[in-house]
């Protein structure tokens, strides 16, 4: 059984290990002799439940795992790991090989991931990260935000405005997953995918009943007795990943689709060299195909809606970069902006170009600080399949498991500073003005010349493991990021948001939902206004 263990340094082991020489031994007691732990008989992550119920838990665990004074360590079968620093981070995701999913991950989300690859090892997992690297061309990317995103974003706004109208209360979590669950249907799968399909609320149900494996000792006996809703969500989504396989199939076969075959997807329309047909091209067993679809629209539409819902959120909280924002779109786009008198003109000239974290620096450091504060995984679990000793000469056995949690990291005063916990998005950008407000405005040249872009700062991706790192970074990435962009800055120059306080608020703030990603508990109830 796997078991966690919070302290300054390894907890003592009362006997051997076997398996672990008497010389290894001695090396791990003189590591560890005299300290104090407490020994949770649990399942790893049921210490970490409570991370799962409030924003506030996440941020008081986060204080003290990555200050020095507290560090996680992940006990399986009386064999040990510390892991307080980013180089131990950058040490696990380098080593592909060696740090698997594993059995403890694959046995509690098998039923709803399957063979995909969230859940996938070695040449399963190659295959599949082959057929995405494919579909995640520039060129794709470039039909995805010019060609696909701007009616499904304008038939949503549709919503925005009756909403605006009838002074209705409208839940910008619901929109937002409505949004990127069409975007993912129509680039991915060639489908018209509303969230409102049964398969959606399916997922998201089955999702939460992963979760709470992971927190959970007696998950099987719970399933056993009370886990009829979850088997039928779970046939739900299995049956939804194989329709949109036999409906691929068949448009493949189609002379009308494909004039000349498949080789007719090399030219043209780039969508049609989307996602299902690359997985289908890769591999030959469609159950395995089913399973990395559903595994691929998990993690392109569930973490994109809830960055967004969380970015919102947080502009909503602090109203002073939403400003800036408007700011930023104004002067990047002043002659646009002109002939209207107001930003919203200035949101029409986004397009795939225009919206690289080059040309709107200050909108993309909102979405990235967001990331920072609110990660759509916030924790992640490994299993060692080899001996092998970290950067800060911690050695670990074969079999042990290890943990990072990035919503810790991502509020680590070691990593950014006494004001880790601050919603700060200048953090990442230099130069006067951080790309947006008054002072860029004063930067210009006469006839209204953009200014040189903010040059961003970055931290390495292992302080900042929101994207992963090493061969298993998020294929993702850049679309996330442009996206992000687009979206936001449509909608925050067209709309005014006013947040709704109710009983789904703890101490003020947003609750985190339980999920193996991290969905706002009751969504974001928010008033709607256009901008004059």
């Amino acid at each position: 059984m796997y078991k966690l263990s919070l302290h300054s340094g390894f907890s003592k082991v009362k006997d051997r290990p076997s398996g672990v020489t008497a010389s290894d031994y001695r090396k791990l007691s003189s590591l560890y002799e005299g300290d104090e732990t407490e020994n949770l008989n649990s399942d790893v992550l049921r210490a970490l439940c409570l991370l799962q119920e409030t924003a506030s838990g996440f941020s008081n665990i986060g204080k003290h795992f990555w200050t020095g004074s507290l560090a996680p360590t992940i006990k399986l079968d009386s064999q040990l790991l510390r892991y307080p620093d980013p180089k131990n981070v950058e040490h696990v995701l380098k080593n592909n090989d060696i740090f698997i999913k594993g059995n403890f991950f694959r046995s509690r989300s098998w039923d709803l991931f399957g063979n995909g690859i969230i859940n996938a090892d070695g040449d399963l997992w190659k295959i599949q990260r082959k057929a995405g690297l494919r579909f995640f061309s520039n060129a794709n990317l470039k039909t995805f935000i010019d060609d696909a995103l701007p009616p499904i974003l304008a038939d949503k706004e549709r919503a925005l405005d009756d909403a605006a109208r009838k002074l209705d209360v409208i839940d910008m979590q619901d929109f937002f997953l409505e949004l990127t669950t069409r975007l993912m249907g129509k680039v991915a799968y060639d489908m018209d995918m509303p969230a409102s399909l049964p398969f959606s609320k399916a997922f998201d149900y089955a999702s939460a009943a992963i979760g709470d494996r992971f927190q959970n000792p007696f998950w099987r006996i719970k399933e056993f007795l009370l886990g009829t809703s979850f088997r039928r969500a779970v046939v739900e989504v299995k049956h939804f990943g194989k329709t949109i396989v036999s409906s691929t199939v068949q448009k493949r076969q189609n002379p009308i689709l494909f004039p000349d075959g498949l080789e007719s997807r090399k030219g043209g329309n780039p969508l049609q060299a989307n996602l299902i047909n690359s997985l289908i091209d890769h591999i030959s067993d469609h159950g395995v195909v089913a399973d990395a679809a559903m595994n691929y629209l998990s993690a392109g539409r569930d973490t994109t809606a809830q960055s967004l819902t969380w970015t919102l959120y947080l502009l909503l909280r602090h109203p002073q970069y939403q400003q800036s924002l408007l700011n930023e779109l104004q002067n990047t786009f002043p002659s646009q902006a002109a002939m209207a008198g107001s930003p919203p003109k200035a949101a029409q000239s986004l397009n795939f170009e225009t919206v690289q974290p080059s040309f709107l620096p200050f909108i993309y450091s909102i979405f990235i600080e967001s990331l920072r504060l609110y990660p759509p995984v916030p924790l992640e679990l490994k299993e060692c399949t080899a001996p092998t000793t970290f950067p800060d000469g911690t050695w670990l056995p074969e079999g042990s498991a290890v943990l990072w949690v990035p919503w810790a990291m991502g509020r680590s005063f070691d990593i950014w500073g006494p004001d880790a916990e601050t919603f700060r998005p200048e953090r990442w950008l230099s130069g006067d003005g951080a790309g947006a407000g008054e002072k860029e405005s004063r930067g210009r040249k006469e006839g209204g010349q953009k200014a040189k872009p903010t040059v961003q700062l970055q931290k390495s991706a292992y302080e900042f493991p929101v994207f992963n790192a090493g061969p298993r970074s998020c294929l993702g990435k850049k679309l996330a990021e442009v996206l992000a962009v687009d979206v936001l800055a449509r909608l925050v120059s067209r709309y005014q948001f006013e947040e709704v306080l109710d009983q789904r608020t703890e101490n003020g703030e947003r609750r985190v939902q339980n999920s193996l990603t991290l969905p706002m508990k009751g969504g974001l109830p928010v008033r709607v206004r256009i901008r004059g």
